[in-house]
């Protein structure tokens, strides 16, 4: 069998290397060697997370692989047609469910009937998108592109706890649309600051959205302060941002010992950030758009300067899809994403 050779060092030489790859695979029918899986991280190879999302890839399209284990940093997938179900996939960490669902969603539209999966791990850990960020902005994204979806919350999983339960019910889609236009957002766009809270004080959340409303001048925002059903004590600050055509979402986690001051100022600089480069995509919806981007097969939106997780991502999408994505910078904070065939 013929092996496309995909080098999971190159650019951040994280795990959105594998994920990508995993995901163009099925969708292309292309067989994969990924090679080198997060050769720069701390601890290199599959961790549960990553391995959960080589399984659920694995069942949903009945691949053969190699060398699918913890820690392994070389793998083999092969796949074959992809078939809808009721699947259930349990990460066993805190690890980023959403992350795992990525791989496999936009696969499973492209199937004849409706899924529905039962998602068991982390939803909110600081460091990829959270559940809410992928409820409310990256699904309405893809809904304007055809692609439906319906999600239910059972219970959220804050870092470090885990413990988060989910289910997402993917219909099909049989051909991705390109998303007409995004609007930048107008100073009288809709603003919101909502607070998700588990086993902490009251005054957190309070003293979270005054301090937006002070430096941020959100004095008329919508606030909302949710106590959540988690294992762990947890903590979601969200500042929203609505244009004509989306949302955007900008969001800190709190952390043990970190103060609710510091969490809000953090999430403060970077809508401050965003509206100074008028930008109509922040930056982690910038990222997660390119592979719905170039599988509707057309496309383009500002955003601000692309991070090395972007960029890698294009690379990926650019050596099993054949399109490539270009940033062109407009000026110093405002850079245009377009889709070329190369």
């Amino acid at each position: 069998m013929n092996y496309l050779i995909i080098d999971g060092a190159q650019g951040e030489g994280g795990g959105q290397v594998l994920r990508t790859a995993l995901t163009l695979s099925m969708l292309t029918k292309q067989a994969i060697e990924v090679v080198n899986i997060r050769a720069k991280r701390k601890k290199p190879g599959l961790l549960r997370q990553h391995l959960t999302c080589v399984l659920a890839a694995q069942q949903i399209c009945n691949a053969e692989t190699a060398g699918v284990e913890l820690g392994s940093n070389h793998i083999r997938f092969a796949p074959k047609q992809i078939k809808a179900g009721d699947y259930h996939f349990a990460i066993g960490t805190a690890g980023s469910t959403t992350l795992v669902c990525q791989t496999v969603l936009l696969a499973l539209a492209t199937a004849k009937q409706p899924s529905t999966i039962t998602f068991e791990g982390g939803t909110h850990n600081g460091m990829s998108p959270s559940l809410c960020f992928f409820e409310h902005c990256y699904l309405p994204a893809l809904a304007k592109m055809g692609v439906y979806c319906e999600l239910t919350v059972t219970k959220y999983g804050f870092y470090p706890a885990g413990g988060g339960k989910w289910q997402l019910t993917i219909y099909p889609c049989e051909t991705l649309k390109p998303f007409a236009h995004f609007a930048q957002p107008t100073k009288d766009a809709k603003k919101a600051i909502k607070v998700l809270v588990n086993k902490l004080p009251g005054h957190v959340a309070k003293r979270e959205i005054s301090t937006v409303k002070q430096y941020l001048d959100w004095t008329g925002a919508e606030t909302t302060i949710t106590r959540v059903e988690s294992i762990g004590a947890g903590n979601s600050l969200q500042l929203h941002i609505t244009s004509d055509t989306h949302n955007s979402i900008f969001e800190v986690i709190g952390q043990h010992g970190v103060a609710a001051q510091k969490v809000a100022l953090k999430a403060v600089k970077q809508v401050k950030q965003f509206t100074q480069s008028a930008a109509a995509v922040e930056e982690h919806l910038a990222d997660q758009l390119l592979l719905p981007l170039a599988l509707a097969g057309k496309g383009e939106f500002k955003t601000s300067e692309p991070s090395l997780h972007s960029l890698t991502n294009a690379e990926v999408i650019k050596t099993l899809l054949h399109v490539e994505i270009t940033f062109t910078q407009l000026d110093d904070n405002l850079w245009q994403v377009s889709l070329t065939d190369t």
